[in-house]
């Protein structure tokens, strides 16, 4: 084959495979093969030469050395997944593409917004993944970043290992810390210097966070060992770390990190130091924030009056001031908000004679500063995570101004609400529902804890009620019904029923509006069902109840009177005279058998 056969052929060496892969794509009509035999027809011919080079090129391959074969996948000690559980999240898996499809949604569950619910609990259970989901995990998890701590967390150790051969999920050692190895403990003190002086940034910072998790005063020696040889964005996202574990005893190092060169890392440590009410910046925040407010008891009732600062000096940039006020904001009024959210707010109660928090927020303001002062306090609460100041500012749900007496806006009132316990959280919202309606409230159920509460789910479930039967848009509330998907408690379902029947439709109503009320009803219903299914499946199976020993007093009674003893009673779910059912009896196994190597 070292020369072109007589009578020309297409097959010969010097036909280039470029030269046939372009006389396919343009058709042998249009340009016929260059040494097509006689009699042979172009087509023809062209499919026999690619056919020949094709085995040319492959005996042409020489060998290559074989690649390392990875380690073994490493093991994971945690309990299997019930069967039950694991089909489960092989459905929930296998419909992560339907989800965003956007329209009419009908009556059928979105079981992917279903899934971080059932990461949660499959967690708070401890248990381990099946092996054959990992790669839908990992591929659900690199699709929605919401779901990549649980999703990681379920997934445990063999995540890691496959995302060292798949670069598509190269996210999970990147999310993972210290990129997926292990961290030095904090005994091992030269392990620790070296990862800190030589790691990767990623290393570092998940080095620090976990150093301060368990021993804050370590993690801030180590920080405070390089700080001044760090670049500034590397400090700030050091600095951030600090949140965790925070104390009086970081005071002196975040008070050297006040005279930082970057205004971040200014701005970031006065912000810390000011949630320390006894610190030194706070102290002097107070100050600073009294000289501007006091209470004028010359009038017919006391009021508050507000001088707010004429200037920013160098001192007050120090401590976190920003001189410069966004677009459309004074340099007065943006200088007073920041001195009065730094300053503590037990500070408030010394200096306007003694009364609560909910006397001050009470008080009128003069001169048309009132707005200005609360959102200040608002923002002092959050940061402080005061729930006296939290509650005064929310007021009462009742009110009929629907923003409180200092909540400015709807996501003040939420983060208002998170300094709240759980319970009150939910009463205050149920009681805000109830008296304005849903149109307001999403951003409020969303810091809800869930299930929600008995008495929130039922002011949700009565104001998509009223609003059906108002003939509303339905519409409007599509974003609550799927807050209530997730959040509502499973139990509510039963009580859900007399609601999926099409509502006769009012003349003002929208068109259409009846039948897509039942239809969101419908799917709320299922999916309550579905997420009460998925409980019974995550939970751990029932050990058998022990056999009677012979000494068992009933046992010896039965002996002596010639009758049987008692018979244990039924587990859970079972109907006395059936045989057990095996979801609730077996123990759990494993839906799969772990890896053992690659491939």
């Amino acid at each position: 084959m070292n020369g072109t056969p007589a009578g020309g052929d297409i097959t010969a060496p010097d036909t280039s495979w470029e030269e046939l892969v372009t006389n396919a794509l343009l058709g042998t009509d249009r340009r016929p093969p260059a040494h097509a035999a006689p009699g042979r027809p172009a087509p023809v011919a062209l499919l026999d030469a690619a056919a020949v080079a094709t085995v040319r090129r492959r005996a042409g391959l020489r060998p290559a050395r074989a690649a390392r074969r990875p380690e073994r996948a490493p093991a994971d000690p945690r309990p299997a997944l019930p069967a039950p559980a694991a089909r489960r999240l092989t459905t929930l898996l296998a419909d992560r593409s339907a989800g965003g499809s956007g329209g009419r949604r009908g009556s059928t569950p979105d079981l992917m917004e279903l899934l971080p619910q059932w990461l949660a609990a499959a967690n708070a259970h401890g248990y381990a993944a099946p092996a054959q989901t990992l790669p839908a995990l990992l591929d659900a998890a690199r699709g929605r970043t919401d779901l990549r701590p649980a999703a990681l967390a379920f997934a445990g150790p063999r995540a890691l290992w496959l995302a060292r051969l798949n670069p598509d999920w190269r996210f999970a050692l990147r999310a993972a810390p210290g990129g997926g190895a292990a961290l030095p403990g904090a005994d091992d003190a030269e392990a620790v210097r070296r990862l800190w002086r030589e790691g990767l940034f990623a290393e570092r910072a998940a080095l620090l966070g976990a150093l301060r998790a368990r021993t804050p005063a370590l993690g801030r020696e180590l920080l405070a060992s390089t700080w001044t040889t760090e670049r500034a964005e590397d400090r700030l996202m050091f600095l951030d770390s600090l949140r965790t574990g925070l104390s009086e005893a970081d005071e002196p190092f975040l008070e050297q990190a006040l005279g930082d060169r970057s205004r971040n890392v200014r701005a970031t440590a006065a912000e810390l130091l000011s949630t320390l009410p006894g610190s030194a910046l706070a102290a002097r925040m107070a100050v600073r924030a009294t000289a501007c407010v006091a209470l004028d008891r010359t009038g017919d009732a006391p009021a508050i009056v507000v001088e707010a600062p004429h200037e920013c000096d160098a001192v007050m940039e120090r401590d976190g001031v920003v001189a410069t006020p966004p677009a459309g904001r004074g340099e007065r009024s943006w200088w007073l908000g920041q001195l009065v959210e730094a300053a503590p707010l037990g500070t408030w109660q010394r200096r306007l004679g003694g009364r609560t928090a909910e006397e001050i927020v009470a008080l009128p303001v003069t001169d048309g500063w009132q707005g200005e002062l609360h959102a200040a306090w608002c923002r002092a609460a959050v940061r402080q995570r005061d729930a006296a100041w939290s509650r005064a500012l929310l007021g009462s749900p009742s009110a009929p101004d629907a923003g409180g007496p200092g909540a400015v806006s709807l996501s003040e009132r939420a983060k208002l609400l998170a300094a709240l316990e759980p319970a009150e959280r939910a009463a205050w919202v149920a009681g805000f529902i109830a008296t304005h309606g849903l149109s307001e409230a999403f951003q409020l159920l969303g810091v809800c804890a869930v299930p929600w509460a008995p008495a929130l789910g039922q002011a949700v479930v009565d104001a998509l009620n009223i609003a059906r039967d108002a003939g509303s848009y339905p519409w409007s509330f599509s974003g609550v019904m799927g807050l209530a998907e997730r959040c509502l408690d499973p139990a509510e379902a039963v009580r859900l029923e007399a609601l999926l029947a099409v509502p006769d439709e009012r003349e003002d109503a929208a068109p259409g509006a009846g039948g897509y009320w039942a239809e969101a009803f419908q799917r709320l219903v299922t999916t309550l069902r579905l997420r009460a299914a998925m409980a019974r499946e995550l939970a751990p199976p029932t050990p058998p109840a022990p056999a009677a020993h012979p000494r068992d007093p009933a046992v010896t009674a039965a002996a002596h009177t010639g009758t049987r003893p008692p018979a244990p009673a039924p587990a859970p779910g079972r109907a006395v005279g059936h045989p057990p059912d095996p979801a609730v009896t077996a123990p759990a196994e494993s839906s799969a058998q772990p890896p053992d190597a690659a491939g």
